[in-house]
Order: structure tokens, then sequence, then C-alpha cells
């Protein structure tokens, strides 16, 4: 008799907007660029939500605050999704800052102001947070948890299985104008902290493969959805095939998968996931708290299989 699966996809669609191209990528002096962040919120919200509404998922929005307040139709289409459709809302920051490049003052007032704009527009305090960049400062884990959040989904130390986010670990950089020795020594872990992290990835973010963006170097966003459907369902299928649990979190944008050849793409793949048993969709607080379950704070359980992390 073979094992019952429990395959948890999380989509996590990033309500970014205007705040992206302001915050990030040198668009912030650009009318051209803005008009892509609102392309985001006029159409690429809307047929999102049409697309999970279709498929009766529930899906984790990764909102700005700025992109809350800035588009208050956007806001209001997501939150109804939230009352009537199971949908959850998670922290992004206010106008997408980098948080390595913050004060600890200035990232604890862009989380107290989005959390405090989130609350008061959806009715509910969020519980997640996906920090913009995806870089985490040395502050940002202790912000969280004073504030209750329960997961994080930033970082990258797994892939399928979420685990507990680690604090003081340390490393030595490179100093050229000193002595190698200096610099010889090996990365350190630190110690965990009661945050559940569900990790990310780029190979499965849209806006990498599908975003143009004029200031970067590596910048691409000329792939096909097939070609990129095809590099998330080898991932899908590699998972299935060698786990009974897994988390399968995928990142995408309105201004990026709203477009017809990504929304296309993600019919394709919803189709493809739902064919096998054991499937379902959920929040990333869903997710965080069925780990919880599995694996509780200070147990030591590793999900996942062999690992070669000895911590």
């Amino acid at each position: 008799m073979s094992t019952k699966k429990d395959i948890q996809i999380c989509i996590n669609p990033h309500f970014d907007a205007v705040s992206l191209w302001i915050g990030s990528w040198g668009g912030e002096d650009s009318p051209c660029d803005i008009s892509r962040g609102v392309y985001g919120a006029k159409r690429g919200v809307p047929r999102l939500l049409e697309l999970f509404n279709r498929y009766n998922m529930k899906v984790t929005w990764g909102v700005t605050g700025h992109s809350m307040e800035s588009f208050p139709k956007a806001a209001e289409m997501i939150c109804d999704a939230v009352k009537n459709k199971g949908h959850e809302i998670g922290i992004h920051g206010y106008c997408h800052e980098n948080p390595l490049a913050m004060t600890r003052e200035q990232e604890a007032a862009v989380l107290d102001r989005t959390i405090s704009t989130i609350e008061k527009i959806s009715g509910k305090k969020p519980v997640g947070y996906m920090a913009p960049w995806w870089e985490l400062s040395k502050n940002t884990v202790e912000l969280l948890l004073e504030r209750g959040i329960k997961y994080d989904s930033s970082l990258m130390e797994d892939d399928f299985h979420p685990y507990y986010v680690r604090v003081g670990d340390s490393w030595t950089k490179i100093n050229y104008n000193g002595s190698a020795e200096d610099w010889m020594k090996p990365w350190q872990a630190g110690e965990p902290a009661d945050l559940v992290e569900i990790p990310c990835s780029w190979h499965l973010d849209d806006a990498p493969p599908l975003l143009f963006v004029k200031a970067s170097a590596n910048s691409h966003g000329w792939i096909t959805g097939r070609q990129l459907g095809e590099i998330w369902q080898d991932q899908f299928d590699w998972v299935y095939r060698h786990h009974d649990y897994a988390v399968m979190p995928i990142t995408i944008h309105p201004d990026a998968c709203g477009k017809p050849h990504g929304l296309m793409m993600l019919e394709r793949l919803f189709d493809h996931m739902l064919s096998h048993e054991g499937v379902r969709f959920v929040t990333m607080e869903e997710a965080a708290d069925d780990y919880r379950k599995r694996a509780p704070f200070g147990s030591n359980i590793e999900l996942g299989g062999p690992s070669g992390l000895h911590v």
C-alpha cells in the first residue's frame, strides 16, 4: 500500500505595483516603469483573482503598504478574497525597501506602518512576512518576533521543507588587504528562533524570467510561458516523486503572471498539479501551522530526508 501524499502548494502573489519600481530596480524616476506598476494593480490583480477563484484556490498575498494605500480598489478585491475565499495577506514592506539598507528604527517603522495598514483595510492582523528583495537584516527576526509574526518566507536554506529560522549565523568576509589567515574561518551556525521559515526560491519566482528591468544588467523577461511552466512542472514532478510531505512555494507578480502568457502557463501548471493525488493548495499560514504540529519548536525534528547540515 502506497504512503499517502501531502504536497502543499503555496501560491504567493506579491502585490508590489508602483512600490516595486520606487523601492527597487532603479525605476523610481521613470514614468514608464511606474506605469508598469499601475498595470499590476489595474489588470494583474483582477486577472489573478479570477484565476484563483476558478480553481477554488487559497493563496497568500504578500502586499506592500504602499500598494494597499495607493490602489484601494485592488486592495478591496484582495480583502474580499480573504474574507470570502480564505486567502491570506502577508507583509512585504511599505515601499519595497531593502532591509539591509535601513536602520533598525526605519525597519521597525516600516513594519508597524504596513501591519497597521493591512489590519485596517482587511480587518485581520498579518502573521507572515516576505522580505522585500528577499533580504533580512540583522534586526529583522527580532522585530518580527516582537510583533507576533509566526513565519517568514525570505530565505533559501531549503527548498521544499519548512524549518526554524536561526539567528546569529556568522561568517568572515575576505579582506585582500590583510593576511589570508584572517579570513580562512568556517561559517558558524547560530541558534534557532521560534519563527517558521517557508523557504523561497529564485527558480520559483516569475520576476527574473518574465520581468524586463532596464536598470539591471542581467534582466530577462523574454522567455515563453511554456518555458517557465516546464521548469516549474519539473520541480513539482521531482518533489512528488521523492517526497510524501513537502511544501512548494511559488512566487508570482500581477505585472508578470498577470500577462496572458503567464496566466495560460499557470492554468496548465495547476491542471497538472491537481491531476495528482494528495496535492492541495494552502496558505502559507496553514503550511506554517501544519509544520509546527509535525516539528514543534525545540523538538529538533528535521523533515525532508537526510541533511548535510549538522547544527
